[in-house]
């Protein structure tokens, strides 16, 4: 029995998933191995005691009612998805299972978590890096062929609004010129999508970017009467194309200046991260919803009643295009947005 008991032990606490027991009834902490521990924040002694509940490490408390209701009935629950909450706040997703055991006259939960927050962050990349490949691939192949024959219906009602026998039909052929141009952005947006487009790599510094563009941003953000702050630390050069840089800017600057109220603060920073240079966005506002955060990237994909859909997809192909990565971190208080160049694509 003892030899069991070491042994028992020993897998418990080498074992590199998440494992605990806990009484069935209230969820209240009898043992916790290093894992366990090192994922949630918390130490063995913060934890021993207490219950789940008590912690708040479930996000929705509902899942832990699920789960004892299945345990009390068929003695055993697995591989069930729940999303649990650390003590720094950060969100872990996992899947669990459990096990009804008797220690003494008690019974208890032998439960196991399996992380699954980096696979599910893989296999949303790979989902959306598919989705912007199939887009990519269309706007090569017919962007273009629908771009050129609108240039030239455009061309024809330019001539026809100056003919003066269509001077009462002006009014008309402005809307009409208008609509066109709109349409020619949104495909010129959707041809930035091309799988196969060029782009012009050279040494450059993303503070003098920050700095050139700077004052066109400070314009829109002064006529909606908020305010822009630059933080720019040191940082080396690295292989970029300015204009796309640029682009990626101006549709972060303006998605977080519309979700912002008047008088707050969009941040722009520049720093160095381990071995990774960091270009920052953060706002002021509202923050992003799950749902949204999800889909986010996904050409066509919009909030806005006159968006594209296109804007948040031609930064991720930006990003893509430069060997980047795109992270985000929202809240109530705001939305952060980090484009990380990894030093792979510094120029020796």
């Amino acid at each position: 029995m003892r030899l069991s008991e070491e042994r028992f032990s020993k897998a418990f606490n080498a074992s590199p998933l998440l494992m605990c027991i806990t009484s069935l009834e209230d969820g209240r902490f009898i043992d916790a191995n290093r894992s366990f521990c090192l994922s949630t924040g918390y130490s063995r002694e913060e934890l021993l005691g207490h219950t789940s509940l008590e912690m708040g490490l479930w996000k929705n408390t509902a899942d832990r009612l699920f789960m004892k209701q299945v345990i009390e009935e068929h003695g055993t629950i697995a591989n069930v998805e729940s999303i649990f909450v650390t003590k720094s706040q950060q969100l872990l997703l996992g899947l669990y299972s459990a096990e009804r055991i008797e220690i003494g006259k008690e019974t208890c939960l032998l439960f196991i978590v399996m992380d699954i927050t980096e696979r599910k962050k893989i296999e949303m990349e790979m989902t959306r890096l598919d989705r912007m490949n199939m887009v990519g691939q269309v706007a090569a192949s017919i962007g273009h062929e629908i771009r050129n024959p609108m240039t030239t219906v455009r061309g024809f009602l330019q001539v026809l609004k100056n003919k003066q026998d269509h001077e009462e039909d002006i009014e008309i052929y402005n809307l009409m010129i208008e609509e066109m141009d709109r349409a020619n952005l949104i495909i010129k947006e959707f041809l930035s999508l091309a799988k196969d487009k060029l782009i012009q790599l050279e040494i450059n510094n993303l503070n003098t970017i920050v700095s050139n563009i700077f004052p066109l941003l400070q314009a829109d953000a002064m006529s909606q009467d908020k305010n822009i702050e630059v933080r720019l630390e040191k940082v080396p050069d690295l292989m970029l194309d300015e204009k796309e840089i640029r682009q990626l800017m101006q549709n972060l600057v303006r998605n977080g200046l519309e979700s912002m109220a008047a008088g707050r603060t969009l941040t722009i920073r520049t720093f160095v991260q381990d071995r990774d240079v960091v270009l920052s966005i953060q706002d002021q506002g509202h923050g992003i919803s799950d749902e949204v955060l999800r889909k986010l990237g996904t050409p066509f994909f919009t909030t806005k009643e006159d968006g594209t859909g296109l804007g948040m997809a031609v930064c991720y192909g930006i990003a893509q295009r430069h060997g980047a990565n795109i992270e985000v971190d929202t809240g109530p208080s705001g939305t952060r947005f980090d484009i990380i160049f990894p030093l792979t694509t510094i120029s020796g």
